[in-house]
């Protein structure tokens, strides 16, 4: 057992960068959500041990006011969980924060963190989002400044590892965001081992094999349920129909779910299931649009939603016949993660990561096998004539939530930085080269 006195214990600096860049969103996106779990948990569990920082569009780095930055993180939970009423204040907080960063003058290595009284623990600067890591320079400069670790999380390889996936010029910007974390980092957060495995090589490339990766899985998300009965309700009293959450781009397969669709229609008429849509529209998919759009024939069968809050999602996937993902690469996937935790059955593609995250409780299916998708949906719409298949019990504690994830990544942190054989070489020398 490691024991950790005052001088061990970590000061972390939260970067919430990508938060406040985000501040309009009405909506989340996964990654905004790891940001600002992160953000609540830090507050309710460490509150004597963070601090918030963030990075101006202009580039200044700075640590921001914490009363502010607690009020405006307050605000976006507040928007995102249930559509708050006051969509703008979060916008308006942000604002003030951005200005105060140009403002704010640096004195020595801190500016004014505002709880640290400790002497001796180590700065930990957090960084969860891929926020100005293609920015190499400023990151060091943060870390210099503040004599910090850095642990950054990488979510995913997949610009590099499926390029023809992402925009044109995105495989050249995450490359430069995995040479500044394997040039930086002292130690990574993914969100499952296959990210982990796709990083390494580039660790290994830079003879940094030594920085630890450590693969912990996301949390779900259903603060949102509780209070959401009216949801909830109509969810179970509409009609079948199966539920697709994600951003709408080519990886994530909604042009095979369309055309099952539009050939359940032609065989059950009205009888066949609804498939509501909801995610924003990303790139790349103007088949996909010109399908919801113009199809007559799927027209009062298919709904997108691109702007719901939480609660909103929560109560239609709980009361959804099944969740479908059928997306070629991911680097987790927490839709399938909440739809278990929900109790709602997962039909997804098979590939590693979502058998990482979903075990034995999900049903798998190749995701170009567009009959195989048919027949399973066919199934559990109850057309087939055929009991829908069981899945096997997940094991207990499978799935994590915020607290239990957040927590494993701090013990995780802690223990790291309380090793003696750890923190007794010399630090890295932060160069700005």
């Amino acid at each position: 057992m490691i024991t950790k006195s005052n001088s061990d214990v970590p000061f972390y600096i939260l970067d919430i960068s990508r938060l406040l860049s985000r501040s309009r969103a009405r909506v989340p996106t996964g990654i905004d959500r790891v940001e600002l779990e992160y953000a609540l948990y830090l507050c309710a569990n460490v509150p004597d041990r963070i601090e918030f920082a963030a990075v101006h569009p202009l580039g200044k780095f700075a640590i921001l006011p914490f009363s502010i930055a607690l009020d405006f993180v307050s605000s976006l939970a507040m928007l995102w969980d249930r559509g708050g009423h006051d969509a703008g204040a979060a916008f308006r907080l942000s604002l003030w924060l951005l200005h105060g960063i140009i403002l704010t003058k640096t004195k020595g290595k801190q500016t004014f963190m505002r709880h640290r009284q400790q002497k001796g623990g180590r700065n930990v600067y957090l960084l969860l989002s891929h926020h100005h890591l293609t920015r190499p320079k400023l990151v060091a400069a943060a870390i210099r400044r503040h004599d910090a670790l850095f642990v950054p999380m990488v979510h995913d390889l997949i610009p590099l590892d499926y390029p023809e996936y992402a925009r044109e010029r995105e495989p050249a910007r995450h490359q430069k965001r995995i040479d500044t974390v394997v040039r930086y980092a002292d130690a990574v957060v993914t969100p499952s081992d296959a990210v982990r495995k796709s990083l390494m090589p580039y660790f290994a490339k830079a003879s940094r094999s030594d920085v630890p990766v450590w693969p912990v899985a996301h949390g779900v998300h259903l603060r949102a349920l509780s209070g959401n009965k009216r949801a909830l309700n109509q969810a179970k009293n509409a009609a079948p129909y199966f539920i697709c959450l994600g951003t709408v781009e080519a990886r994530k397969n909604h042009l095979l779910l369309l055309n099952i669709w539009r050939r359940l229609i032609e065989v059950h008429g009205s009888t066949a299931p609804h498939l509501i849509i909801i995610g924003k529209r990303g790139w790349e998919n103007e088949q996909v649009l010109d399908m919801i759009e113009r199809s007559p024939t799927l027209r009062g069968f298919v709904v997108e939603y691109n702007s719901l809050p939480d609660a909103e999602v929560v109560g239609l996937l709980s009361g959804a016949r099944a969740l479908l993902f059928p997306s070629f690469a991911e680097g987790f996937g927490l839709p399938l993660a909440e739809a278990l935790a929900l109790g709602t059955p997962a039909i997804c593609s098979d590939i590693s990561v979502f058998r990482e995250v979903g075990g034995g409780g999900a049903y798998y299916i190749d995701p170009l096998d567009g009959i195989g998708w048919l027949r399973a949906i066919e199934e559990f719409a109850g057309l087939s004539g055929q009991k829908c298949p069981v899945a096997q019990v997940l094991d207990q504690g499978s799935i994590l939530d915020w607290n239990q994830s957040i927590g494993q990544v701090l013990t995780k942190i802690e223990e790291f930085v309380g090793v003696p054989c750890v923190t007794s070489t010399p630090p890295r020398q932060i160069d700005l080269k």
